[in-house]
């Protein structure tokens, strides 16, 4: 399970973004988290990433709580969960190669060798050819580049991922493209999903349940 229990978090201690939310995510299960621009659902995504530290509350991932965040967070609990963010301009390194884009958390985690292979596998299931694995972030589509984001945040084969706003700067083929890759790993791999959207109709088709953000704050 991957749980927050009475979480608050935001940027300034004194204004945060929400209070006291709590939510439970199965193995297996995709929970769509709706709600309008600025609300604080993606700070929870953070939170729920182990990418930002709450100002309140516990994370905890398969019953063990989180003590740490971002990168001194524990290596299991850090590549237990998979991120896909809105802007893949803004999470990706204009320097490296979508192909090194893609082997990137393999190389750091000390995966050299099956980088090749994990690498050539996940572009083929995100649609990325081998010119375009040649190409720098610069040299390709939004869309493009949020199919090497997607293969990024699949190559640890995470149990647990999270996609804030994954679709909300792509056309309507290429956010049905990624859905279905998405939905092709949580099948072959029982992985939970955390879908966050202001797109109603996408999370209804795409989610198992669907919380509006911020009418509740316990699910």
């Amino acid at each position: 399970m991957l749980e927050l229990h009475g979480v608050t978090a935001g940027y300034d201690p004194r204004r945060p973004a929400f209070r006291d939310a709590s939510l439970t995510l199965a193995p297996g299960e995709a929970v769509g988290l709706l709600g309008p621009s600025g609300c604080g659902k993606s700070t929870l995504a953070r939170v729920a990433a182990l990418l930002h530290r709450p100002d309140t509350g516990q994370v905890r991932i398969d019953g063990e709580t989180v003590r740490r965040w971002r990168h001194a967070a524990p290596r299991a609990q850090r590549t237990a969960i998979g991120v896909v963010f809105q802007q893949p301009r803004l999470s990706a390194d204009p320097r490296l190669t979508l192909y090194d884009l893609i082997a990137e958390p393999l190389r750091a985690t000390g995966r050299r060798a099956e980088a090749a292979a994990r690498t050539g596998e996940l572009a083929a299931a995100t649609g990325l050819t081998g010119d375009l694995l040649r190409r720098r972030p610069h040299e390709v589509s939004d869309g493009q580049l949020q199919r090497a984001c997607l293969a990024r945040a699949l190559a640890l084969r995470p149990r647990w991922l999270i996609c804030d706003e994954m679709t909300a700067m792509l056309d309507a083929s290429t956010s049905a493209a990624l859905v279905a890759v998405v939905e092709r790993y949580r099948r072959d791999h029982g992985a939970g999903l955390l879908a966050v959207s202001h797109d109603r109709p996408l999370l209804h088709r795409w989610c198992d349940r669907t919380l509006n953000w911020p009418d509740t704050g316990a699910w």
